[in-house]
């Protein structure tokens, strides 16, 4: 009914037809501003959950790296001061808790590692068996999150 009245309004067709190409230059101009909006919304969002990934990721594989290091000083090198099972403790429990930031598949493999650190822990520095199975879970979440990185947007 309010359509009717406001392209009723006028007294000839032209004022008609005038309105009729106003009222649809309206219409379409709010659908266009709604989805560019909604658009840049869903864009900034992604954005922010991809760098949230990004920065997780990129600080997990570092501790990796010097969780790798610590056990490798331990085993190897004898050298406990280095090799610190405390300081594995610090590195495994960063690792796990960035873990759901970088997503549920790099969670699952950040606590395989976090079990593998705690059943082995205490014989690396003697069982290459124990020092294997800890290198092999940091590998295995490293893997993860290279692929969790590549496969972002």
């Amino acid at each position: 009914m309010f359509l009717k009245d406001i392209l009723n309004k006028g007294s000839s067709s032209g004022f008609i037809k005038k309105r009729q190409y106003q009222f649809y230059f309206v219409i379409f101009s709010v659908l266009l501003s709604l989805s560019g909006f909604s658009y840049n919304v869903w864009r900034l969002e992604s954005t922010e959950t991809n760098n949230t990934v990004r920065t997780a990721s990129f600080e997990m594989l570092l501790e990796l790296s010097q969780l790798e290091q610590l056990i490798y000083s331990l085993h190897y090198d004898q050298d406990p001061s280095e090799g610190s099972p405390r300081k594995g403790w610090v590195k495994v429990g960063l690792i796990n808790d960035l873990s759901p930031l970088a997503g549920k598949s790099v969670m699952v493999k950040a606590d395989a590692l976090r079990s593998s650190w705690a059943d082995n822990w205490n014989s690396i520095e003697s069982s290459n068996l124990a020092t294997n199975e800890v290198v092999n879970a940091i590998e295995a979440t490293r893997k993860e999150i290279n692929k969790t990185i590549t496969s972002l947007r």
